[in-house]
């Protein structure tokens, strides 16, 4: 009954899940930020949680990041996957990248602790694609874009768990993104409390690179 209930949250409208600053940057960005509700069934999540945990155990929470733009978290690459993860993430890469595109060999998974948070940022074309697309797990938050050139155009996708969210083009180049810290967790006048939080990231390949080449994990949300 979960699983179905968590289905039948993708007919809701779309400002359910994306708010903006206006129609412009709404029609912008429409193909450009996506969040797909209820991607992932109840039970798919905590397959996810399950496989992940152990490993995450290991690591302790960090308050710096290489580049300065998370607080409060612990991040791995992974690579090696159960059939059944193997198979969420093949149905992510069906939903969010193109078939002529490369992903990138090895998942970005970061965890926020409840009072983690993600700074806004842009990533670096270096580190990771055009696209990217990540599962949330755990925990509601909230993503801010804000354009990096007209900081009066933003806009704001509510990550359920069990969403995908999709940023790709000029959602990636043009906006920064970030999760947003609780005390500022609101998605329009409704309260998003923050709990801890795992995303699941699945990027494009960079151009020039080969998808088996290392490189710094890019800040993502």
């Amino acid at each position: 009954m979960a699983a179905s209930g968590r289905l039948a949250l993708g007919t809701l409208p779309r400002s359910s899940w994306v708010r903006g600053s206006g129609p412009a940057v709404l029609s912008r960005l429409r193909d450009a930020a996506l969040v797909r509700p209820g991607f992932l069934s109840t039970a798919e999540e905590e397959t996810l949680s399950r496989e992940l945990e152990p490993e995450l155990r290991r690591r302790r929470y960090e308050y710096d990041h290489w580049d300065a733009a998370i607080h409060g978290f612990r991040e791995t690459e992974k690579s090696r996957w159960s059939e059944a993860s193997r198979a969420i993430l093949q149905r992510v890469q069906a939903a969010a990248f193109s078939p002529g595109q490369t992903l990138l060999s090895s998942v970005h998974v970061l965890d926020l602790e409840p009072r983690g948070y993600i700074k806004p940022h842009v990533d670096s074309i270096k580190f990771c694609g055009a696209t990217i697309a990540g599962l949330s797990l755990l925990s509601p938050s909230v993503m801010r874009l804000v354009h990096t050139q007209e900081p009066g155009e933003w806009l704001e996708l509510l990550l359920e768990p069990g969403s995908l969210y999709i940023l790709r083009g000029s959602a990636r180049y043009d906006f920064s993104h970030e999760i947003l810290r609780d005390e500022e967790s609101f998605f329009g006048g409704r309260r998003v409390p923050r709990g801890r939080r795992i995303s699941v990231i699945c990027r494009s390949l960079p151009e020039g690179m080969g998808p088996g080449e290392p490189g710094q994990p890019p800040t993502a949300c």
